[in-house]
């Protein structure tokens, strides 16, 4: 059983499948809901199911990873996931999508997809960002991802943040590396945004090298900017230290 509902510039899309959850394994201490974690950084080599097994232990089937990516980019919206995986599910390979290649995370796209219990992601384009601030619309964007999965969550997991939503939940710093679930909507987003950078926005400006850069600040990316100016999806509040006032005003 499946549901999707229509992407646009700030509409959710999501994923639900059916999936028996497997018995709940045995956990650590309790991560406790709310606020920034208490427990002690994890290296990179320990458990990254550390926080779901205290949850599963308490009760918590439906554990929900939410991440977010394209924060940092000048152009294009900011895409956020949430990923419900069933209880004591290991996915191998799940991890900070920045570190993965871009084959490994499209392989794990599609492993995540059909593993989950519910998936979500939700974009907030450009202007949006420039309207509220980057960080409120990260915040929108899990949120509204949350509410796209189509199953309530018993705790979300987030990277680094809060979700406005009354339900228990995690910030972790560095989740996506230490955390299986945010590291699985860390994937889910990332491939996300990166399909919309090269499937529909690169054809729309190809001068500028979306497809390429992703929107992120690069050389090529300041240079186009420079000659033709930014486009309708650029974050105009990112760009007074690219091009000056004047110009901005010009192509405004």
């Amino acid at each position: 059983m499946s549901r999707r509902k229509a992407s646009g510039a700030a509409e959710p899309e999501a994923q639900l499948a059916l999936g028996a959850a497997a018995d709940a394994c045995a956990g650590a201490d309790d991560a406790g809901p709310g606020g920034p974690s208490e427990r002690p950084a994890l290296e990179e080599s320990e458990d990254r199911l550390a926080y779901e097994k205290d949850l599963w232990m308490q009760g918590s089937d439906l554990v929900c990873g939410v991440d977010e990516v394209g924060r940092g980019c000048l152009f294009g919206d900011v895409v956020a996931a949430a990923v419900v995986l069933p209880a004591g599910l290991v996915l191998d390979g799940v991890h900070d999508s920045k570190k993965l290649s871009e084959k490994k995370r499209e392989l794990l796209y599609d492993a995540i997809a059909e593993s989950a219990v519910a998936w979500a992601v939700a974009r907030i384009d450009a202007a949006e960002i420039d309207r509220i601030n980057i960080r409120q619309a990260s915040r929108l964007a899990m949120k509204r991802a949350v509410e796209a999965l189509g199953v309530k969550p018993d705790h979300l997991l987030v990277d680094a943040e809060t979700v406005d939503l009354d339900l228990p939940q995690t910030r972790i710093i560095h989740g996506d590396a230490l955390s299986q679930s945010i590291g699985a909507a860390s994937i889910m987003a990332k491939v996300t945004r990166d399909r919309l950078c090269k499937e529909l926005w690169d054809l729309h400006y190809p001068e500028y090298g979306i497809a390429i850069h992703k929107g992120y600040a690069t050389a090529r990316h300041r240079e186009a900017l420079a000659q033709y100016g930014p486009t309708a999806l650029h974050r105009r509040s990112f760009l007074g230290k690219i091009l000056p006032e004047q110009q901005l005003q010009l192509f405004g």
